[in-house]
C-alpha cells in the first residue's frame, strides 16, 4: 500500500487553460494522476508537454464541447473509453485506467441545462453510470472524480433556497447522487469534512460570484466505500485560478 495523490480539474477549454497558468499548476501539484474534464478539444488541436506521465484523452464528436484527458505516472493495466452503453459514448465524457488494485475514472457528467431540458438523458447516463461503477466495484475498488454538475446538499451552494430545481440542484440530479452514495461509495470530502461551510469547487464569472464565494461545490472524488477508511486529505483548491473551476484533490493510501 502506498500514498498517492490524485487531482481532477474542469479546465473549461484547456487552450484557454493553458494560456493562462496550466502548465505551472500541474507541475505544481506532481499528482500521481492529473484528470481534466471539458477540455472542449479534437485530436491533434494541442500538444502539452506532460514529461513523465502517460496520455489518454476522450473527445466528443461535437467541435470545441466536453472531453477529458487523464495524466498518469503509472502506465494502468489497461484503459477504456466510454461506459457500457454506446448512446453515452460520443461526447468524450468517461475515461477508466485499470490499475491491479483498484479502477480510476473521470466522468463529465452531462448538464441538465436551462429548464432541465436535458434531464431525461441525464437521469439516464446517470443510471448507466451506476451500473458501469458497480459493475467494476465487483471486481476491485473504485475511484472516480469529475465534474458531476450536482451540488449534493444544501450545504453545498451558498444559494440554495434560491437554486431548488435549477440545473445542478434539481431534486432528480440530488437523488441520483444519493442513490450512487447507497449503492456502496463515499464522497471523500463530506467524509472527513461532513460539516464544512462555504466550501466551492465552480462559481459563476457573473456578478463577482467567485469573488464574493457565491459558489457551488459540484467537483467531486467518490471511492469505493471499502477503501474510504484510507483517505488521508480531500482538498478543495479554491485559490488556484484559470477556470471557472478551481482543481479538488484526493490523497489516499491504495
Amino acid at each position: 500500500m502506498s500514498e498517492k495523490t490524485f487531482v481532477s480539474w474542469n479546465v473549461n477549454g484547456l487552450r484557454a487553460c493553458v494560456g493562462k497558468n496550466f502548465l505551472e499548476v500541474f507541475k505544481a501539484f506532481d499528482a500521481d494522476i492529473f484528470c481534466l474534464q471539458e477540455t472542449k478539444l479534437q485530436q491533434g488541436q494541442i500538444d502539452i508537454d506532460t514529461a513523465g506521465y502517460f496520455q489518454y484523452w476522450n473527445y466528443a464528436l461535437r467541435k470545441g464541447y466536453s472531453g477529458t484527458a487523464i495524466f498518469t505516472k503509472e502506465e494502468p493495466i489497461s484503459v477504456t473509453y466510454g461506459i457500457d452503453v454506446p448512446e453515452h459514448n460520443t461526447e468524450g465524457r468517461v475515461i477508466t485506467l485499470e490499475f491491479p488494485d483498484y479502477y480510476f475514472i473521470t466522468v463529465y457528467v452531462p448538464n441538465a441545462q436551462d429548464q432541465l431540458a436535458r434531464i431525461d438523458y441525464r437521469m439516464q447516463f446517470e443510471d448507466d453510470f451506476r451500473a458501469y461503477i458497480c459493475k467494476l466495484d465487483k471486481l476491485k475498488p473504485v475511484i472516480y472524480c469529475g465534474d458531476l454538475n450536482v451540488a449534493h446538499n444544501e450545504i453545498d451552494l451558498k444559494n440554495p433556497k434560491t437554486n431548488r430545481g435549477n440545473p445542478g440542484f434539481s431534486d432528480e440530479e440530488r437523488g441520483k447522487f444519493s442513490e450512487m452514495l447507497a449503492a456502496g461509495f463515499t464522497d471523500t470530502f463530506r467524509y472527513l469534512y461532513p460539516d464544512k461551510e462555504n466550501a466551492y469547487s465552480w462559481w459563476s464569472y457573473r456578478f463577482h460570484a467567485r469573488d464574493k464565494n457565491v459558489g457551488w461545490r459540484i467537483d467531486y472524488f467518490i471511492t469505493s466505500d471499502r477503501i474510504a477508511g484510507n483517505i488521508k486529505d480531500a482538498k478543495i483548491h479554491s485559490d488556484i485560478f484559470g477556470s471557472d473551476h478551481c482543481p479538488v484533490s484526493l490523497t489516499i493510501d491504495i
